[in-house]
């Protein structure tokens, strides 16, 4: 048996304003641009992508599921994603070498530190 993984769903109260932001802190190209169905891939042949789809409630609690990033400069990283308007959060992670930072809708995702060396 073959399982390929396609995607991530993402709930949202605004899938195109979400998804838009996605697609420019990764970088990423857009599939589908419809209401209902905003998805984003890294290239239009590559998975897995980013689903955004409409609910009706808001984001109520720490995410039960979240996305680590590490890029090669934190610090840099950290400081483009803020200017794209994320946010820092905090989920009761207390100190620690990765930043916790939350999408224009509250989603939690991690900027992780550099990778330890062996």
């Amino acid at each position: 048996m073959a399982l390929e993984w396609e995607q991530v769903i993402v709930d949202a109260s605004d899938p195109v304003a979400l998804g838009r932001w996605w697609a420019a802190a990764l970088g990423w190209v857009v599939i589908n641009d419809a209401s209902d169905e905003y998805e984003i891939r890294p290239a239009h042949d590559r998975l897995p992508g980013l689903l955004f789809v409409p609910v009706p409630e808001a984001k109520s609690a720490k995410n039960r599921l979240h996305l680590d990033f590490r890029p090669d400069d934190q610090r840099a990283e950290v400081t483009r994603l803020l200017a794209l308007g994320a946010r820092h959060a905090d989920v009761g992670q207390g100190e620690q070498s990765w930043v916790t930072l939350a999408d224009p809708e509250g989603n939690e995702f991690c900027v992780l530190g550099p990778r330890p060396r062996p």
